[in-house]
């Protein structure tokens, strides 16, 4: 064997072990903290590390608190009142994420010199990625709260409005007007509303062809509510039964949304109408309004005769029945995980 051959390798050893004992600079910066703030930094070691850690108040001045934590929580050092650090050193025991956090609570920003190195176990890890990367996952989570449901509902039909005026005609000899005003109150819990008006007996007529013709269809099976006529069934689904009447005698309407517009009604100055017709009959589902006092205007424009009108109106009325339950509430919020290059993540939070 080569006699030059053991010393060339002990002379090898001895310089891979030298160099080794060097220290690599992971960072050395200036930063500013300001008032009553935080700088946090994130950075990787391997394990066997020496970590060696030096800090620095440029003016002299401290600030309230250093720590260094091995990602999650497992902390390190933590110091008060510093104003200056010099090669603070600590070993590495697991290749990880170290977090350097450091707090102010001066009223006045504080100017400080960092530097943190790595002295590497062995040739090996010379070449570790300090470098620390994100990335952003949903942390899911379930509170209970107490909170209303609805158990059941129940639906019924209620008649809001069956009358039959008479209007004057336009030159009526005992003085009255040749219109009315009618007004009805939906039910608390309106979901929807039809109504129906006719002139004389053919509008009446119609009416009664709309029952029959509605007792013979299926539409009637589509619910369990009770009462269920043509009106309801156009109030409930939009389906009419009604026909259009023939006959000599109209009437105009204008459905008006307050009793401001009532009074302009009858003082014959322009007023605001949400629906309107000139007809014999008219039958139609409303949705809106749901709620509140509704007013009707009719008027009679024929100059000899009065009219007798028939007019119904009918409510779809929905009460539910609630109960306080317990149910979960789910809350998602988003978390930054740091973690380094072909590292396994260890479920840090930011």
């Amino acid at each position: 064997m080569n006699k030059i051959t053991p010393i060339v390798l002990t002379i090898l050893f001895l310089t891979t072990k030298i160099f080794a004992q060097i220290p690599i600079t992971v960072a050395e910066k200036t930063v500013k903290i300001g008032i009553l703030g935080q700088q946090i930094f994130y950075y990787g070691f391997a394990q066997g590390d020496q970590m060696i850690f030096s800090f620095e108040e440029t003016t002299g001045k401290e600030i309230k608190e250093i720590e260094i934590t091995e990602m999650p929580s497992s902390s390190k050092f933590m110091d008060y009142r510093v104003k200056k650090l010099i090669n603070k050193k600590i070993n590495i025991s697991q290749t990880g994420v170290y977090k350097f956090s450091f707090i102010n609570a001066a009223l006045a920003g504080r100017v400080c010199k960092i530097k943190i190195q790595r002295i590497p176990q062995s040739t090996q890890t010379i070449n570790f990625n300090t470098a620390v990367y994100w990335r952003t996952n949903q942390d899911t989570t379930y509170v209970p709260t107490l909170q209303k449901v609805a158990v059941n509902s129940d639906t019924t039909v209620v008649e809001t409005y069956n009358s039959s005026p008479q209007i004057s005609s336009k030159n009526a000899i005992n003085g009255n007007k040749n219109y009315q005003i009618i007004d009805f109150t939906l039910p608390d819990n309106t979901i929807s509303w039809s109504f129906y008006f006719a002139t004389g007996s053919q509008g009446k007529a119609e009416y009664e062809k709309a029952k029959i013709s509605f007792a013979k269809s299926a539409v009637k099976l589509v619910t369990t509510i009770a009462n269920l006529d043509p009106m309801a069934a156009l109030a409930l689904t939009g389906v009419s039964f009604f026909n259009k009447a023939q006959g000599d005698d109209n009437v105009k309407y204008w459905f008006l949304s307050d009793q401001k517009n009532v009074s302009l009604f009858e003082n014959q100055k322009p007023f605001t109408w949400y629906k309107k017709g000139d007809v014999i009959n008219e039958a139609s589902q409303m949705k809106a309004p749901l709620k509140g006092k509704v007013y009707l205007a009719l008027l009679n424009d024929n100059t000899i005769d009065p009219i007798k009108l028939t007019l119904k109106v009918v409510a779809i009325v929905v009460k539910q029945k609630w109960q306080t339950q317990s149910v979960n509430k789910i809350i998602i919020r988003n978390k930054g995980e740091p973690y380094l290059p072909g590292q396994p993540l260890l479920n840090y939070h930011h």
